[in-house]
């Protein structure tokens, strides 16, 4: 599997996902894992197949996540190219509910039913913030990224004319994938909180780390 491990997870890390995927050709499939405990990308996972095997081989690294930390993992997939449908299969594979879907929100409510949705839009709206939020936190060295792929990919990032706009893309014969997948997962580590409510311990380091009143 084509995943690297650049350190090795502790108990209590909450991991977010955000996972780049590919329709075929010349694109390949992406997931980023974030450590909101540690704000690094400990694990990458980067891969010419196509998004159903990326599926398949992310199922067991989400749960080897939750048994390795016992905190839920939390993954969201691009909605394009294949991905929605890959997260509703996830969703099915998911029996032992060791990680969390996330849910965009459709009107900027989560908690509505109706206006939910598994995965994340990377469109007009939603991609120049991703990519705006990203580059400041590099910018501020906030986010620690160990995959050299990633950093090389980022020195390929332009900003291009378009016939209507300005758009930030991979420069010619070059990837966005593994910047794609971050600028989710980066996203998620702003949104996502995790499931702590069975270990007090952990539940109160994450009432310090957020400067919460512990409940």
């Amino acid at each position: 599997m084509n995943l690297k491990k650049y350190r090795h997870l502790e108990k209590g890390e909450f991991i977010v996902t955000g996972a780049d995927t590919a329709a075929g050709g010349t694109n390949f499939c992406c997931a980023q894992f974030i450590s909101k405990t540690k704000i690094d990308v400990p694990w990458v996972y980067h891969t010419g197949k196509l998004a159903t095997e990326m599926t398949n081989d992310l199922h067991p690294t989400l749960e080897e996540i939750y048994d390795t930390t016992g905190i839920k993992p939390e993954i969201a997939y691009e909605r394009n190219n294949g991905g929605l449908f890959e997260m509703e299969r996830l969703a099915t594979l998911n029996r032992a509910g060791k990680y969390k879907l996330f849910l965009m929100p459709n009107s900027g409510r989560v908690e509505a039913a109706e206006a939910v949705k598994y995965g994340y839009d990377t469109n007009t709206a939603t991609r120049p913030k991703m990519l705006s939020d990203l580059k400041e936190a590099i910018d501020k060295r906030v986010l620690t990224i160990y995959d050299k792929p990633t950093i090389e990919e980022m020195f390929a990032f332009v900003v291009v004319k378009t016939s209507s706009s300005w758009k930030a893309q991979a420069e010619e014969n070059a990837h966005d994938d593994r910047i794609m997948a971050l600028a989710i997962a980066w996203q998620l580590y702003q949104i996502c909180r995790p499931e702590i409510y069975q270990n007090s311990q952990i539940r109160k380091i994450y009432n310090e780390l957020l400067n919460e009143e512990p409940a």
